[in-house]
């Protein structure tokens, strides 16, 4: 089990520490919702050093991550981002990742720690045959995420760059708390927020100057399950919940990021295009009406039907709405925003009813 650099910190803390993804994490300080609550209206600050950087680098990099991927890295520009995914040849997802470019030979690929090795493996075997190389600097890298709408006060005060015209889904290299860093405006809460990726040995004297330095402000730590919350709020997958190797990119909604109009072939290309205008389930959000909370793997049924017709895929009962809510997966037929469902609770039957995803947006 791997212990992130600010292990020692998060016990300090008081944090409810769990095996996640072969590390030790924490998946709450004070509570869930508190912790939510706070990066709604202040900000919260987030260890992911248990994520996978995947570094790709030469004069065939582009090329080969276009071959790789399902997304047109080549197309970004450099300090620029984007959302992707891996996917095998029969299209299902390995996993999903933000590909960063850094410089025109060179890019960094984040992946789920779950997934690290994984995908480190198949982005080894698909670089065959392109001038490019990978280096695993997973367990050199920390990354610690500020999230909130008080985020850009909290970290500018600590940093020598400009925050202000950093636009969403950018990175720029520049200090944190006079050390190198590299600073993206990315995050997985559904509000404003930066993602630093750090030295290792730089984490701790970083995580303990931000939060004493923003405590005043609201700046609280948070954990795994806040995370979970906020992005679920969002409406932002869960690799092992929204998607899997079950699961197609446009079975999940997100077949915009899939681009067929790239030159040359990809992984799963033919596989996808054979399925990417009927896909045989739909992920749809609901609204639970009733009393009950859906979770993960409840079956999901037309109201008086004996058989399910589909299963949640991740539910809470949100922080910031104030009533339950999940994402679940059902036949493309029942996916209509306004139809009525039910959930299956234990020995109950909630009502439920498909609604538009995102739940939230954050205030313009």
């Amino acid at each position: 089990m791997h212990q992130t650099p600010l292990d020692a910190q998060h016990r300090a803390l008081g944090a409810r520490m769990i095996p996640f993804a072969g590390w030790e994490m924490p998946v709450q300080y004070a509570g869930i919702v508190q912790e939510h609550q706070a990066v709604r209206t202040a900000a919260g600050l987030f260890d992911l050093s248990h994520m996978g950087e995947l570094w790709i680098r030469g004069p065939g990099a582009a090329a080969a991550l276009d071959a790789a991927l399902v997304t047109a890295p080549s197309r970004l520009k450099d300090g620029r981002a984007h959302y992707s995914m891996i996917c095998a040849p029969d299209g299902s997802v390995m996993d999903d990742l933000i590909v960063y470019r850094t410089a025109a030979e060179e890019f960094l690929v984040v992946a789920n720690a779950s997934n690290r090795e994984v995908v480190a493996a198949a982005l080894a075997e698909r670089l065959a045959g392109h001038d490019a190389t990978l280096d695993d600097a997973s367990l050199r890298t920390a990354l610690i995420a500020i999230q909130g709408p008080r985020a850009v006060e909290l970290l500018q005060a600590h940093t020598d760059i400009d925050l202000s015209p950093l636009k969403y889904y950018s990175i720029a290299a520049g200090q944190v708390c006079k050390r190198a860093a590299l600073i993206a405006r990315t995050g997985y809460t559904g509000e404003d927020g930066f993602e630093v990726y750090l030295a290792w040995d730089d984490a701790a004297r970083i995580w303990n100057h931000l939060l004493e330095e923003g405590k005043a402000a609201g700046l609280v730590p948070a954990g795994l399950g806040a995370r979970d919350t906020l992005r679920l709020e969002a409406g932002m997958p869960l690799y092992g919940q929204e998607l899997d190797r079950e699961t197609t990119p446009f079975e999940a909604g997100l077949g915009r990021v899939v681009k067929f109009d790239k030159d040359g072939d990809f992984v799963g290309r033919a596989a996808l295009e054979a399925v990417k205008d009927a896909p045989a389930k739909v992920l749809v959000g609901l609204r639970l009406t009733g009393r009950g909370i859906a979770r993960t793997g409840y079956p999901v049924y037309l109201p008086a039907a004996a058989e399910a017709v589909g299963r949640v895929t991740s539910g809470t009962a949100s922080p910031t709405l104030g009533h339950p809510i999940a994402m679940a997966f059902v036949p493309a037929e029942l996916a209509a925003p306004d139809t009525a469902l039910e959930v299956g609770v234990r020995a109950d039957r909630v009502p439920a009813v498909v609604i538009p995803m995102p739940f939230y947006r954050r205030p313009t």
